[in-house]
Parts: structure tokens; sequence; C-alpha cells
């Protein structure tokens, strides 16, 4: 644009959806107008082009929710970063819901693996205060699929260790809560068959899909798996020395009879140093693909339920050292 059609249309350098505060020098206004006044001796002249947008700006995604006008429908926007977790770590794109999928499992219905990371808490590393943990569950790529967090009062987290009730909260990349998980407070002793330990499923909140008890036996941690109905599903059998050295503990997922192992539940060994001074651990959950997407929650508790058992500290020791207890 030549100086000339500047001259000749005022405000022209300007986007097309900017219009000027002031009308051109062209109007003349009502009868005895004497004009506006002119930019003033110091003031900066119009540029020679207005900037395009910059190369690679970001596009906003589709149904990416804004305030627009009355009547708008304002969409959920995703929370890319949960409080607590690390910035930039990538979220499963959401896959179709197949019909009768609880809302926020579809992400299971494509996945045989499930990587759960726990957040290290400095507050428990310096002074040794019980804080409400917090999990990443990510996909076999890194992919972050869900965030958890434990929510039970201080006064149960310090006195209870890890023998205590707690309330697990599962969110997606929403915010929103698609999981909740129910642990009682029960015996931890295998000299003792009753008042064992237990977790319910739900998925939504408030609806039970499933349920993980366990089964007293002498020597060997082992639960059944259950659906809705409290029908017995799978059975899950540890080892019998629960040792986390230097190497990944296996919780082998198994058919009713115990004939077929069709997955594993892992304690991967995280370090020495991270082992020795930390809680925070880390864990594999492998299952079959073509598994029922709500049993692949009930997997994704009973995973919760052996971290609390076993590998959570509490009172000053760890379970994970000789035999369980």
């Amino acid at each position: 644009m030549d100086k000339q059609d500047m001259q000749t249309h005022p405000g022209a350098n300007f986007p097309a959806p900017y219009h000027p505060q002031y009308p051109p020098g062209a109007f003349q206004g009502p009868p005895g107008h004497t004009g506006y006044p002119g930019p003033q001796g110091a003031y900066p002249g119009p540029q020679a082009g207005y900037p395009g947008p910059q190369a690679g700006y970001p596009i906003p995604p589709p149904g990416y929710g804004s305030t627009g006008p009355v009547g708008f429908a304002v969409q959920h926007q995703p929370v890319y970063n949960q409080p607590g977790g690390p910035a930039g770590v990538p979220w499963m794109p959401a896959p179709a819901s197949p019909p009768g999928c609880p809302p926020g499992l579809e992400y299971l219905t494509q996945i045989d693996q499930v990587l759960i990371h726990q957040q290290v808490e400095l507050l428990e590393v310096l002074v040794g205060f019980e804080t409400n943990n917090k999990y990443e569950i990510k996909n076999s790529l890194g992919q972050r699929i869900y965030f958890a967090v434990e929510d039970t009062d201080c006064c149960t987290r310090n006195c209870c260790g890890s023998n205590r009730p707690f309330t697990m909260k599962i969110l997606d990349l929403m915010g929103r809560e698609v999981i909740s998980l129910y642990r009682p407070l029960g015996c931890s002793s295998c000299c003792c068959p009753c008042c064992l330990q237990q977790i319910e499923i739900c998925s939504p909140p408030g609806v039970p899909v499933g349920y993980v008890t366990q089964t007293w036996h002498p020597c060997l941690p082992k639960f059944t798996v259950q659906n809705e109905k409290r029908e017995d599903v799978l059975k899950i059998t540890g080892p019998c020395l629960v040792c986390s050295c230097c190497a990944d503990i296996d919780f082998e997922i198994k058919s009713l009879d115990e004939e077929n192992v069709v997955g594993k539940i892992s304690k991967q060994w995280t370090g020495f140093v991270r082992e020795a001074f930390t809680d925070a651990d880390n864990f594999g959950i492998q299952f079959p693909l073509d598994l029922d997407v709500k049993m692949k929650a009930v997997m994704i508790g009973a995973c919760f339920l052996i971290d609390f058992m076993f590998f959570e500290k509490g009172g000053g020791q760890e379970q994970s050292a000789g035999v369980w207890s």
C-alpha cells in the first residue's frame, strides 16, 4: 500500500475487524464544526504495515470453549496440567465411547497396559509428615490418562498409617471425577482371617462396577476380583516374599481356577535412593485388550489397594520388606 492510498483512505492499514475510534478527516461534521485536531508533533504516525499472525501460532482446537454471545453453549476446557502434575505431559486423545461404557472409561477400551506413577511429596521426605498421595495414570506411550488424588483427613493419615481407610478420586483431563475408590478400615495381619482388606470401585462415583477383596492365606497375598454383582471374576496372587530389592515385584492376575495367568500388577524398582527415602512407587498393570472396561477400572483399584497394603510407609516401616504382613 503506497502513501497516496494511505492518504486517500485513512485507517485502511488497520486489520479488517478493527474500526478507528475517530472518523476520517473528510468527515465535516455538523454546521460550525471545525474538525478534529490533528496528531500532536511527537505522536507516532501509522506504521508501514500491520504485522500478520506469527508463523506457528497455535490454532484453538475444535470445540474450544469461550464466553461467546448470549445463549452460546460454553464447553469444558481441558485441564492440560493438573495441580501438582509436571508441565508438558501430553494427555491421551479421547476415543469414541462405546455403548454401555461408563463416562470417562472410554480411554481404557484401547489399551492393555497402564502405568501408575506416584508423585514425590517433599513434606514427607523432609519431616516424615504423611500427606495425601497423588498419582499419574498413563498409557504405554507415556500419555496421561487420569490423575488420582487421595482424599483423607490429616488425623487419619498420620494415626492409621498405611492401614488407613481412604477415598481416591480419579480425574480425567477435563477435571471430572470418573472413578472413585473406597477402602474401609480393615485388618492387615495374615494371622487374622477376619476384617480383611477390600476396596470398592465406582464409575461414575456412587455406581459400583466391581470390588477387590483379600482372600485369607497363611503365606501368600491373595485377592478376589468381583463384578458389580459381587460375582467372582478373577484372582490375584502375589509372592510370599514381598521384597523390592533391585527387582520388580509381580502380582499375577489369574483366571478363577488359577490355571491361566491373564495379566499382572507389577511394582517397579525405582532405584535405591527413591526406595529408601520416599514411598513414591511406580506400578505397571497388564491385562487383556478385550477385558471388560469395568474390570480394567477394577484392576486400577486393585493396584492402589496393593500399594497401600505392601508399599506404603506407615509407622516408620515399609511392609515390603520380608514376608507379607
